[in-house]
């Protein structure tokens, strides 16, 4: 899927955490409805079998729980997206990534195949059953890892043994390290420790950009790969590298084309502009980095610590205080010529923060946002627990304002169109309904290390609570955007206009 993914290690975030963040958006042309629920042993299937490929897999007989945002309509499987497990380890997967023909060429997609012919005639052939991918990731491998490092390790080892048909990137994390994983080809796979004192932007290109093989293979301290990589990148001629320096993933996997230079490399831009905006000059004809450069880097120490708000404006952004903003009032030719980041079909946000403070019981946090990130707000919820509310674990094909995932898609629509009517509204909103969440998690952090017969209540209770108060804000905001919209009607008439 089209998604933008910002990763902060924990040296760089305003309270030692590590930050995983991710908007997932649906393909172009089309909405996926999504869902936050908790998987149980129980739910976790031991037999999978994924709806794209058809492939068949079996699965460890010890899950663990797991929280999740599945598509509320699973006719193309599960697409669990992201989420922690008991252990306090998260997965979020993925990020649609780009490769170029000489990766493609010398190791291809493990692409499904339909039967050909009718079963027992002559000339008939079986199904031959595809890769691993998006559907399947989180389902076959959150479950069964006890650090970000082991979901490396395992996801690796299941690309090396199934392969994949399509190039993703994943990111794992505990309340130590964060660890990004790209795949190549068919088959092939390389992954590196984000730094604890920098952040990692991804705009749905092969983003890493350089690679030490001699750590990959000796000490593994910040770089890992399938097991052949060396090989495999010698055989095939796929470094590019002039010289002595590491090899530039970018230039020996990725793909630098024109529809890059629209679609991708200007998310990045746009956020390394937000989080450093004095590092460089951002802007003008004689800028340092342009929207369209090439050499954006994959990770950079940011000028302050950043904040869950500082993910959700990197996360929301249009290009605001640019001239390709979409929503500028100038008439410049260069308004909406780049894809933003807050987008009509942005699906979901999720931002896991692993809090290295507190009890274990309580220090994984999930803030979740639904439908369009330019006028929805994130709001916390605690993992360690049995249950999720309503409001945002009920989601299906019917719209209904009952539900957080609709409610925000109808806002969306509706305030699009009066954006500068609406705007100042959803400010508000988006900034009461991140000031409950961060008392929330004050009061609930409190109640916990004060100590308590049943942890998991506590955090329900607290997740509930959170729920409520949001769907009361939320159907504030969508009366007010209402407002606004309904006495913009086209077919608006008074006696004062005649």
């Amino acid at each position: 899927m089209p998604c933008t993914t910002l990763l902060i290690g924990k040296k760089a975030s305003y309270d030692g955490s590590t930050i995983v963040a991710r908007n997932e958006d649906s393909g172009s042309g089309s909405f996926c409805p999504k869902r936050f629920v908790v998987v149980h042993p129980e739910e976790q299937p031991r037999h999978y079998v994924s709806k794209i490929a058809h492939l068949a897999i079996e699965l460890p007989d010890n899950p663990e729980r797991y929280t999740a945002l599945p598509n509320a309509i699973l006719d193309e499987g599960i697409w669990a997206e992201a989420g922690v497990n008991e252990s306090n380890v998260s997965m979020s997967a993925t990020e649609t990534l780009t490769t170029n023909e000489r990766v493609l060429g010398a190791d291809p997609f493990v692409v499904y195949k339909p039967a050909q012919g009718t079963e027992g005639e002559e000339g008939y052939e079986p199904e031959v059953a595809g890769g691993i991918g998006e559907e399947d990731m989180v389902t076959i491998v959150l479950p069964y890892i006890k650090s970000a490092r082991e979901g490396v390790k395992r996801l690796g080892a299941l690309l090396e043994q199934y392969g994949t048909y399509e190039m993703n990137g994943i990111a794992f994390s505990d309340a130590d390290e964060i660890w990004w994983l790209e795949t190549v080809g068919g088959h092939h796979w390389i992954a590196k420790r984000v730094p604890d004192d920098a952040y990692v932007t991804m705009p749905n290109q092969l983003g890493i950009d350089a690679f030490d093989f001699d750590d990959a293979f000796g000490a593994q301290k910040d770089y890992l790969c399938s097991a052949d990589m060396r090989e495999f990148v010698e055989k095939n001629h796929l470094d590019l590298t002039l010289g002595d320096g590491l090899m530039n993933p970018r230039d020996a996997f990725g793909s630098h084309s024109d529809s890059d230079h629209v679609y991708n490399t200007p998310r990045a831009w746009a956020m390394q502009r937000f989080l450093n905006p004095h590092a460089l000059k951002w802007d003008g004809p004689d800028a340092d980095l342009t929207p369209e450069a090439d050499d954006i880097p994959w990770s950079r120490v940011p000028e302050r610590k950043l904040t869950i708000e500082d993910v959700k404006y990197a996360l929301s952004l249009h290009y605001q205080g640019t001239p390709f903003d979409p929503y500028s009032r100038r008439g410049d030719e260069r308004r909406g010529m780049y894809r933003p980041i807050g987008i009509n079909r942005n699906s979901q946000l999720s931002v896991v923060q692993l809090r290295p403070y507190g009890p274990e019981a309580c220090r994984a946090v999930q803030w979740i946002a639904f439908g369009s990130n330019v006028f929805n707000a994130l709001v916390p919820f605690y993992t360690n627990v049995r249950t999720t509310p309503a409001y945002l674990e009920k989601t299906d094909a019917h719209v209904t304002t009952e539900c957080f995932y609709w409610e925000n898609r109808i806002i969306a629509a509706l305030a699009d169109a009066h954006f500068h009517d609406a705007a100042a509204d959803v400010e508000r909103y988006q900034e009461k309904v991140g000031g409950m969440g961060h008392a929330m998690l004050h009061e609930t952090d409190a109640a916990v290390e004060k100590g308590t017969d049943d942890v998991q209540a506590v955090l329900e209770a607290a997740n509930q609570k959170m729920a409520d108060e949001l769907k009361e804000e939320t159907d504030a905001l969508l009366s007010k955007v209402l407002f606004f919209a309904s006495m913009g009607m086209k077919n608006s008439f008074s006696k004062d206009d005649m």
